[in-house]
Formats: structure tokens, C-alpha cells, sequence
């Protein structure tokens, strides 16, 4: 939606432009989740898109169906209480990790993902090179590392890893560092994959 998507990029881009930048960056993602999930001989594999911001009819006509997706309202509250809700949806369900990939990294690949399923650590971290983190996987993470965390600054990835920590979990960041799409100075990451 224009003026609720990509907000930190609208100085740049004006609100429809945010938003079509939102919306190419969402494809994106989930054609490198849906990658993934198809790989062949594993048919426990399922991707989930978490939305805000319309219907589930809307998503589902944005984004198409796909014999591994499904498609959930976020709940309240910020992005650490959104985050937990869905890491206790996964434990109550399936009682494995779960891993949440961000929609604004255009070089997160299906190895990315793969990779934060086989670490063998409580949490894991994808690092964004701009001190945030754009994937992390666990099992029942603990909730002090979402609670009032200051979202969208350079503190985040380390905070959460001091937390995780102090928590006595376990935590692993994937080797790979990546750029992620969040303000004007970063829109030459939207031109080098194409997507503006």
C-alpha cells in the first residue's frame, strides 16, 4: 500500500515509488523461499507468508498459490512481538526451527536459508551489512531478544546476539553478510538486481 511500505525510502522514491520498490522486493524473496522449499525429495518444506496491510484474498491474488505456501495475518505489536508470535506458532506447530527471512535483502539466495536450518544453534543470524540482520532461525528463541529492541538502527544484530547470550542460548551467524534495501542511500541495491 502507498505511504505504509518502504516508508524510509519515500523521501527518495515518493509513496507509490516505495511501494513498487516493496513490491518487487517481496517477489523476490518469496521466489528465493519458494526455491528452496521446492527441493526435491523433501516434502516437508513449507513457506509461509506473515502480512499486514490488506486481505489474505488480496496477498493471495498479489502473490499467486503454491502447493508450499500459506498465508497469515501478522499480529500486533512491533516487529520483536510479530517475530516471536510466529517462532511460538512454528514450536506449537510443527515443534521445529522456523526461519524468517526479511523482504528487503535482494541477495539472500535459497543456500542462505538452507544454511539457517542446518546451524545447529538455538538462534541464527543472517548479518546485514548495515549492523541489522535480514533472516534468523530458531527453535523457541527466547523473548528478551525481540523486547524493546530499537528496530531499524546499526544496534540490532548485536544487541540480539549480547541477548541471545545473556539468555545462555547458543547463537551462530552465517558467514555471508548482506546488503539490505532500507533507506535512499541504498536504492543502488535495487538498481544492481534490477528491481527498479
Amino acid at each position: 500500500m502507498a505511504g505504509a511500505a518502504k516508508t524510509r525510502l519515500i523521501p527518495a522514491l515518493g509513496a507509490e515509488g516505495a511501494a513498487a520498490a516493496h513490491r518487487a522486493l517481496a517477489e523476490r524473496a518469496l521466489a528465493t523461499a519458494l526455491a528452496w522449499a521446492d527441493v526435491a525429495g523433501d516434502d516437508n518444506r513449507q513457506v509461509s507468508v506473515w502480512f499486514t496491510g490488506g486481505s489474505e484474498d488480496e496477498v493471495r491474488a498479489w502473490l499467486g498459490e503454491h502447493p508450499r505456501l500459506s498465508f497469515r495475518a501478522q499480529p500486533a505489536g512491533d516487529l520483536g512481538a510479530r517475530m516471536a508470535a510466529v517462532f511460538a506458532e512454528a514450536a506449537a506447530a510443527e515443534g521445529e526451527r522456523a526461519v524468517i527471512i526479511g523482504t528487503d535483502c535482494p541477495a539472500l539466495a535459497p543456500r542462505h536459508i538452507e544454511e539457517a536450518f542446518d546451524a545447529g544453534a538455538t538462534v541464527v543470524l543472517g548479518p546485514c551489512t548495515d549492523g541489522g540482520y535480514y533472516l534468523i532461525g530458531a527453535h523457541e528463541p527466547p523473548p528478551a531478544i525481540f523486547a524493546d529492541m530499537p528496530w531499524g538502527t546499526d544496534q540490532v544484530l548485536a544487541l540480539t546476539v549480547e541477548r541471545a547470550r545473556a539468555a545462555g542460548v547458543t547463537i551462530t551467524l552465517l558467514s555471508e553478510a548482506l546488503d539490505d534495501v532500507d533507506r535512499p542511500q541504498d536504492l543502488h541495491i535495487l538498481e544492481r538486481y534490477k528491481l527498479r
